[in-house]
């Protein structure tokens, strides 16, 4: 492809030779003639100046380059796109795989391709382009969005609704049961049905492994945008906010004085790792631990519990330095 074809399609301002051949992307310290590389961290200037590739997409205040430069006033998003531009197409063939079990009232949208061994059940939807890879499940009554892709192994239990452009990577699991018991008399634990759904708005990505459990009742829902990174728990009736970004340090489950949110936000706090969005505890009257709230409270910069016109919400920003945890007995209680 074209240097100057690669500028316009990346709405970056080029310097240099536009008709340069690149045949592939490549980073900046193994990239050779005919790459196209990427810097942003000022730290590797060093290797820009020493780059062997043909091209480099830099932001608009970089140093100069011994190689034509792509400017973008977002170096690491034109970089992303630019990885898409010399990407390969890993789609099952079009149409449905003679060994996929697709339930006879089902509906499969327009274009959608449904791979090999896919099972979709009973009244499901499947929207316009979405992309089923092998051994994927979809249960009854559940709908995926329009250009929804569910890598192989996803599973999609039944009456759960994902968004458009929904991505399920391998593994990911939606509306597995929740973990709810109640224990009798005798000592013994009786199952809480898990009925509610699961709700993945518009653009959710949910990395391999993860799971999102449904609740008994009410929802949980995973809003527009968010990102949420391979082998994590969302517990049953949580809310991930609009962008949300969770990483796998983290495990979230809506009885938080059962040490699941000390889990999911003191590993937060501990390890440093950043969170951008809001989790909202959806049922009012669920506890925090009082020397993690403290510690969340007092670092006003990176952390703030806002009002809510019915249930507490933790918004987290930036991580805080990590907080001493030593004392693990107390307990907050948030207002009812």
């Amino acid at each position: 492809m074209l240097l100057r074809d690669i500028a316009r399609r990346l709405g970056c301002r080029l310097e240099g030779d536009g008709e340069i051949e690149i045949a592939r992307v490549a980073g900046l310290e193994s990239a050779g003639p005919g790459d196209l590389t990427f810097f942003s961290n000022p730290r590797y200037a060093p290797l820009l100046a020493q780059t062997s590739a043909s091209a480099v997409i830099a932001g608009d205040q970089a140093p100069a380059a011994p190689c034509a430069m792509l400017r973008s006033a977002n170096p690491y998003l034109s970089f992303a796109e630019a990885l898409d531009l010399f990407g390969s197409d890993d789609r099952p063939p079009r149409g449905i795989h003679p060994t996929s079990v697709v339930a006879e009232d089902a509906a499969i949208g327009r274009d959608a391709i449904v791979g090999a061994y896919v099972v979709i059940g009973p009244g499901a939807r499947i929207g316009d382009r979405a992309v089923l890879h092998p051994h994927v499940v979809v249960g009854r009554g559940a709908i995926v969005g329009d250009d929804a892709v569910l890598h192989a192994h996803a599973s999609v239990r039944e009456g759960c609704v994902l968004g458009r452009r929904v991505v399920l990577q391998n593994g990911a699991v939606i509306g597995s049961d929740g973990y709810g018991f109640v224990t009798r008399a005798d000592g013994s634990h009786r199952k809480i049905p898990q009925r509610a759904l699961v709700v993945l708005e518009d653009d959710v990505e949910i990395q391999a492994h993860s799971c999102i459990d449904r609740a008994a009742m009410g929802e949980t829902r995973i809003k527009r945008g968010s990102k949420i990174d391979n082998l994590v728990q969302i517990g049953h009736a949580v809310v991930i906010g609009e962008s949300g970004v969770l990483n796998n340090k983290l495990r979230f489950e809506d009885e938080f004085v059962r040490h699941k949110m000390l889990d999911a936000i003191g590993d937060l706090a501990l390890l440093g790792h950043p969170v951008v969005g809001q989790l909202e505890a959806v049922k009012a009257g669920h506890a925090l631990h009082a020397a993690l709230a403290r510690t969340l409270l007092e670092t006003k910069d990176a952390w703030a519990l806002v009002a809510h016109p019915q249930f507490p919400v933790l918004e987290l920003r930036t991580p805080p330095a990590a907080p001493s945890l030593s004392s693990t007995s107390a307990t907050w209680q948030s207002s009812r």
